[in-house]
């Protein structure tokens, strides 16, 4: 799917922040990004929007936009409600996906792991950020994929992050293809267990997690 200016400008920024360039509780402003990126200013202003919609940036009035200092407690309470979420999705695309959305869903796994030749997280995160769309919609209830795709918005930067730790774009792509076999199976009690799992930062995973989100912080 071909992105709009602004949601080029939305991630690149985004990158930007996740990477440390842009560090938490740093004024963004509209002039210095237009001419950073070689863009006009609405671009800018409408990816501003979108990110303050993720809640990665906090706009204030008569004083800007500002990168948002999210705590941790509230980052894992978010991936706590995500856990639920996909487990949920996955469950019910277990009992409701058609052939089609099946199909689909394995192209979308395939996808993730032909990305895990280059090593390039970034190309991974989009193909991934397919996988779990098409799983969402494979559940046949378009409410509860709009609440999981909304989570997921708010989460992208932060699984993006995750994905730069070593190892975990291959064992990601490992645990897409264990989701998959059980929505093809129909066991939906796996489906929800392994999707749930998937999305979970805790033990180890949750210490990696930590020294994902520090790195920028310490490159700030």
């Amino acid at each position: 799917m071909k992105q709009s200016r602004a949601e080029m400008l939305r991630d690149l920024i985004e990158q930007e922040i996740v990477t440390g360039a842009f560090a938490p509780g740093q004024r963004l402003d509209e002039v210095m990004l237009a001419e950073r990126f070689g863009v006009s200013r609405t671009p800018v202003r409408e990816a501003l929007r979108q990110l303050a919609a993720t809640e990665l940036v906090e706009i204030k009035p008569h004083r800007g936009v500002f990168v948002r200092v999210i705590p941790i407690p509230e980052m894992l309470n978010m991936f706590e409600v995500m856990s639920e979420l996909e487990g949920m999705c996955a469950r019910l695309a277990a009992r409701r996906r058609t052939e089609e959305q099946l199909r689909e869903l394995d192209e979308a796994r395939a996808e993730c792991e032909a990305t895990l030749a280059t090593g390039d997280a970034d190309e991974y995160y989009y193909a991934n950020e397919r996988f779990h769309s098409l799983l969402y919609a494979a559940s046949g209830n378009p409410f509860l994929a709009r609440m999981a795709s909304s989570l997921q918005t708010r989460l992208k930067p932060f699984r993006r992050l995750q994905l730069r730790v070593p190892g975990r774009m291959g064992s990601s792509s490992d645990e897409h293809a264990a989701i998959v076999d059980a929505v093809r199976s129909g066991d939906a009690a796996e489906a929800e267990r392994l999707a749930g799992s998937h999305v979970t930062v805790q033990g180890d995973r949750f210490s990696d997690f930590l020294a994902a989100v520090a790195m920028p912080l310490a490159s700030a």
